[in-house]
């Protein structure tokens, strides 16, 4: 599923414009987006959770020259499935 058939399910499910349902999903996933931003974890029960990990800057090699090169530090947004997600999609 992607975001226009995620829009056109909340529309249909609730009886909402297009316009209403698309603002309704930007809302929410610029509000995810924000708060991994700001590096708040974003749980949403019985689903999954979201948050943000760091890694340590390190020196890595470059394959075709074998050359040394020095990777910066960084964070990556990384998603977790709940149990029950887990128990679904397992059926």
């Amino acid at each position: 599923m992607n975001k226009l058939e995620l829009i056109q399910a909340l529309k249909d499910a609730a009886d909402l414009t297009k316009p209403e349902a698309a603002a309704v999903v930007d809302i929410f996933f610029n509000g995810m987006a924000d708060a991994l931003a700001e590096g708040n974890r974003v749980e949403i029960r019985g689903l999954c959770s979201f948050f943000v990990k760091e890694y340590d800057g390190y020196t890595g090699r470059n394959p075709k020259t074998g050359e040394k090169v020095k990777i910066k530090p960084k964070k990556l947004p990384f998603f977790k499935p709940g149990k029950e997600l887990k128990d679904r999609v397992d059926r």
